[in-house]
């Protein structure tokens, strides 16, 4: 068998290029679809989110604990609704009423609020990714294309040419906006559910403080024999 030259090598890079060119070209098409999709999403959480005030969520979170105090776990949660501004929220919320009626809390009611920030990274992981995805198909769908028009050049062949120059830039410019597309949404996104988590936060803290008793001091074991907690007692 004949050793392999740099032109065969060539030769192999330059046809796998080729062979990449129509599935570069439909991924960047359903780049451009996702991201289309999640620009809508973003509209949507951006409308139900306009109504966001702490005064509303205080009363919310107050009125809340006092049904909870009275066992009323259903009315609690009703309460709690009209503030929850996403159903991944408004499930958390739910789960925050069902965890505090049972103390002590402190610890489920900690999970909780960490699973709802591990499912908002999850949320943003789509946008993120498509902030690096875009802008690389759009790369590679305009480096594809150089080489045959580059052999058009060369060949006098100023159709082909022009053909391939415009699918390159076209796609060029549909990574970017891909790209810069998602980015925006990465970003005013990371701070929407922050301040969700931080909403949770608070309402966590005002169930667990039913009966009178902070979240932080619902798990405190009583050891025997221990004169400090003789003293407290």
């Amino acid at each position: 068998m004949a050793a392999l030259t740099a032109h065969d090598i060539e030769n192999v890079i330059f046809h796998v290029a080729e062979a990449l060119r129509v599935p570069v070209l439909i991924l960047a098409l359903i780049a451009l679809a996702l991201v289309i999709v999640e620009l809508g999403g973003f509209i949507v959480e951006l409308i139900r989110r306009r109504r966001r005030d702490f005064s509303r969520l205080e009363t919310a979170a107050g009125t809340a604990r006092d049904e909870l105090g009275k066992k009323d776990e259903n009315a609690a949660f009703a309460a709690l609704r009209p503030v929850s501004w996403s159903r991944s929220m408004e499930r958390t919320m739910a789960a925050l009423v069902i965890e505090a009626a049972k103390p002590p809390a402190d610890d489920r009611l900690a999970k909780r609020l960490a699973d709802f920030d591990f499912g908002s990274l999850r949320r943003l992981e789509r946008t993120r990714m498509l902030v690096r995805a875009g802008p690389a198909l759009g790369l590679m769908g305009t480096l594809i294309p150089l080489s045959p028009a580059l052999a058009g050049l060369a060949a006098g062949n100023v159709a082909r040419l022009s053909n391939n120059l415009r699918v390159a830039f076209s796609v060029t410019v549909l990574g970017l906006l891909v790209g810069a597309v998602a980015y925006g949404i990465s970003l005013v996104r990371d701070r929407l559910y922050g301040q969700d988590l931080s909403d949770l936060e608070y309402v966590a803290a005002t169930l667990g403080a039913v009966g009178g008793v902070a979240p932080s001091q619902q798990h405190r074991p009583t050891v025997s024999g221990d004169p400090s907690a003789e003293d407290k007692a």
